[in-house]
């Protein structure tokens, strides 16, 4: 970190975080998929398809548990709307210490948004031991 960074009050990264692999084929019988998707719960795009063909994503419900996976409403919604749908997430993966829950790049795809905007939105889940997120939303946390 450089001066100027610590006179702007910025955080160093950690050195250990836990990274959301790129790409997830499978998962352990403790991990959760989490995904953008429609509110709609149209699962039938990018992750979202990805999670309903494999780790029980159910079409027609937007939001929460389903299978081993983990809705999170981006698409067609405004930030407030992520932002409360995060929230709940976050006290989700809080009251479920025992699951691992590898967090997808949510709404920076088809969502159409950008890193900036949605990984502010995931700083209190950033902070669970159980809660893994994207390497790019790590580098917007600590930009």
């Amino acid at each position: 970190m450089s001066i100027l960074d610590f006179i702007k009050g910025k955080k160093p990264r950690p050195e250990t975080v836990n990274i959301t692999p790129r790409w997830i084929s499978k998962l352990n019988d403790d991990e959760i998929f989490v995904f953008g998707c429609r509110r709609s719960g149209r699962h039938y795009e990018g992750a979202a398809n990805f999670a309903r063909e494999n780790f029980g994503a159910i079409v027609g419900q937007g939001e929460g548990l389903q299978g081993q996976s983990y809705a999170i409403p981006t698409a067609g919604v405004g930030l407030g709307w992520i932002r409360h749908a995060v929230n709940r997430f976050t006290e989700f993966a809080t009251a479920n210490p025992n699951l691992k829950f590898l967090v997808t790049p949510v709404g920076c795809g088809l969502g159409l948004w950008d890193f900036d905007d949605i990984a502010p939105l995931f700083r209190t889940a950033s902070k669970l031991p159980n809660v893994w997120l994207p390497e790019e939303f790590w580098n917007e946390l600590y930009k």
